[in-house]
């Protein structure tokens, strides 16, 4: 055990062995020097990656730990579970998020805008952390179900609670609709916005920015073509 880390699975076999001198050993080289640094790090980066394309429960202690190059038994020595890691990368996600949100709060401005600021705060983190986004949109009901993400339930709340005080505020002031039920409202504008994040490309001809105008837009807006003057539609 080289400086109290436990030797990786290819340093274990091999001790005589340079680095580089195996596809592994390359393979687990290029990981270090890759951000984010550091053991851990590493470990849920891979095991974000690997819970957004298969699934929570259909990602095992051992094919984490065959992707990061150490043995299943030394993941312990960093989390004591899957699940553990799992509460890890989507309380740092939410965290982030609810941190957003109260800068978004703090400015003060109407219910539209603030709606507005909302989805793009919400925008910005998917691109940023498009694994954990996929993970809290893919796995929310198991997330609910599960007594051991009580932590993960009670700030999702309060992310909902945010987007709800808005709502409500703009359907209390008039500027939003009353005939449609707030939540309801949430739910769509939530998934569209989650949805969009993640399905982002670079290329798409949007910035963060626009998307979010678009999206906000078509919400508050409508999709329809303004009618011209004497009301008659554009053909």
């Amino acid at each position: 055990m080289a400086g109290g880390l436990p030797l990786t699975r290819h340093a274990a076999g091999n001790r005589s062995s340079r680095p580089g001198t195996t596809q592994a050993a390359s393979r687990w080289k290029a990981l270090r020097m890759t951000e984010p640094r550091g053991r851990r790090e590493l470990i849920v980066a891979t095991a974000a990656q690997m819970f957004a394309r298969k699934g929570i429960r259909s990602t095992t202690v051992r094919e984490i730990a065959d992707a990061v190059g150490v043995l299943s038994g030394s993941l312990y020595h960093y989390f004591s579970s899957k699940d553990e890691i799992v509460l890890e990368i989507l309380t740092g996600f939410l965290d982030v998020i609810a941190a957003r949100y109260r800068d978004v709060l703090a400015r003060e401005q109407d219910a539209a805008q603030t709606l507005r600021a909302i989805v793009l705060a919400s925008l910005q983190v998917a691109r940023e952390r498009p694994d954990a986004t996929a993970i809290y949109q893919n796995e929310l009901r198991y997330l609910r179900e599960t007594p051991l993400y009580k932590e993960v339930q009670v700030a999702a709340g309060e992310v909902q609670r945010t987007w709800l005080g808005v709502i409500e505020r703009g359907v209390a002031d008039g500027s939003f609709r009353s005939d449609i039920s707030p939540r309801v409202f949430h739910r769509l504008i939530r998934d569209a916005v989650w949805l969009s994040g993640r399905g982002q490309h670079p290329d798409a001809g949007y910035s963060t920015e626009r998307l979010a105008d678009a999206i906000t837009s078509i919400f508050l807006d409508g999709f329809s073509a303004r009618p011209r003057a004497g009301g008659a539609a554009p053909a």
